[in-house]
């Protein structure tokens, strides 16, 4: 028997829905994707314990091949090709189908991995996202992973030439100069002087790592009523006054809030192990999360918001690590412990290198003026970036306000003299004042 008409029909119909319901979905990528490689990057920069600014190298080059995807003539966002030193890329053709987020996201975990220790961890974060991918849509994903892959391994070529590896190679600082002036290695753990060279790495957006080179720090002197030991006896008379308060007052709070100091020894018996934070840049890079978050900011501009802060973040270390090893100025523990109290302490564990600039209040200042051009004066914001590390979230009117008491933090922390906070906020607010001038971000 011929089936009917109206059987006929409906069979045709079933055919066509079964091969619509069966069509793979396009991968689609969220702002909140890139949050998630970012803080899995975090996670990872803090098992493996980079110091601050190897940390800030970790973040820059990831977000600048992301952004490079996503960036061209023809789109909201300007090429850094052609405007970062020695940076030249060239873009493969693409069709109009490709997936551009896809990609980014692609090229970021593959110049990431290639930063890190543990890399097998980014590599297990990575197939994991790449079996999903492949499942909603293998053949845009396959376009996607070749499109981002070779925008990656042009950034890593360029990454692999910025003077990181040579500086590997370069001597240890001296710490056998006998000058009370000079810096030396602070309890607990009596670390040498990390990264002394750092200075000889490529800037971003910087002439030179000596392009903001700050005022010179008040001559050393223990002699009473000179400007040095007025600056010394400051940090010991607040040290103790905060002392006196206790564990509850504000000025600790603040303290540990911006301590992020990734090398904290801590001592149990006869065993002695780092207590592992985030560093001065990862904190600003989890500020960025917040106002990204905050302002529901799509994948595009979230990308180019953590590329332009991490870019900052980076030069500044370049360029305080470079005052860091010219100066080569003593911490305040040593002199204080040497001339004036052998029992005092400062609040926070002083950190393995010079003292003069501020590193905090460089990256401060720098990240809160790219994040205030970004987002606007007068942000407010919870920072809850400490939250996993125990701390809780301080809240803040402006990413201003939030630079200058992690710049005061270390006074109170009893780590840094007050010109190095003072003047290493300045510097910092320079170098976050030229990437707003000196690279173009948008097409207009």
């Amino acid at each position: 028997m011929r089936p009917s008409l109206f059987l006929l029909i409906v069979l045709s119909h079933l055919v066509v829905l079964t091969s619509c319901s069966s069509k793979p979905k396009s991968v689609k990528i969220e702002a909140s994707d890139f949050h998630n490689a970012v803080d899995k990057l975090t996670e990872v920069m803090v098992h493996d314990i980079f110091s601050p600014p190897v940390a800030s190298r970790l973040y820059v080059y990831p977000n600048i091949a992301a952004y490079e995807v996503l960036s061209g003539p023809q789109k909201t966002y300007r090429p850094l090709s052609g405007q970062l030193k020695d940076l030249e890329i060239q873009k493969p053709d693409t069709n109009e189908n490709l997936n551009l987020s896809l990609s980014a996201l692609i090229a970021y975990l593959d110049v990431a991995k290639e930063l890190v220790f543990s890399k097998d961890m980014m590599l297990k974060y990575r197939d994991s996202l790449y079996t999903k991918w492949d499942q909603q849509d293998a053949s845009g994903f396959e376009q996607a992973r070749d499109y981002g892959l070779k925008i990656s391994a042009q950034i890593i070529g360029w990454m692999q030439n910025d003077g990181y590896a040579e500086s590997r190679t370069l001597p240890d600082y001296n710490i056998y100069d006998k000058s009370p002036a000079r810096w030396e290695p602070t309890p607990p753990a009596y670390m040498k002087g990390i990264e002394p060279h750092w200075n000889t790495l490529r800037p971003f957006v910087l002439d030179s790592a000596a392009q903001f080179k700050p005022v010179t720090h008040p001559a050393f002197s223990v002699e009473k009523g000179s400007p040095f030991h007025n600056e010394l006896m400051e940090v010991y008379q607040l040290g103790n006054e905060i002392r006196e308060k206790g564990d509850e007052s504000v000025e600790v709070a603040i303290a540990r809030f911006w301590d992020c100091n990734p090398f904290v020894s801590v001592n149990k018996g006869h065993f002695m192990f780092a207590e592992k934070k985030i560093t001065p840049g990862a904190h600003w890079i989890g500020i960025c999360k917040i106002a990204c978050q905050q302002t529901q900011a799509g994948f595009e501009r979230t990308v180019f918001a953590y590329t332009k802060t991490s870019m900052a973040i980076a030069d500044a270390f370049i360029s305080c690590w470079d005052e860091k090893y010219r100066s080569n100025l003593v911490r305040p523990e040593t002199l204080i412990n040497s001339y004036i109290d052998l029992d005092w302490a400062p609040i926070l564990q002083t950190p393995p290198f010079p003292e003069y600039t501020s590193g905090h209040s460089v990256v401060s200042g720098a990240a809160s003026e790219v994040l205030t051009d970004i987002f606007g004066d007068n942000f407010y914001f919870e920072d809850t970036t400490e939250l996993p590390y125990g701390l809780p979230m301080r809240v803040f009117e402006s990413f201003r306000a939030a630079a200058q008491e992690a710049a005061i933090s270390r006074l109170y922390g009893g780590i840094h003299y007050k010109t190095a906070v003072v003047v290493g906020l300045e510097q910092g607010i320079k170098i976050g004042q030229l990437t707003n001038g000196k690279v173009q971000f948008l097409n207009n």
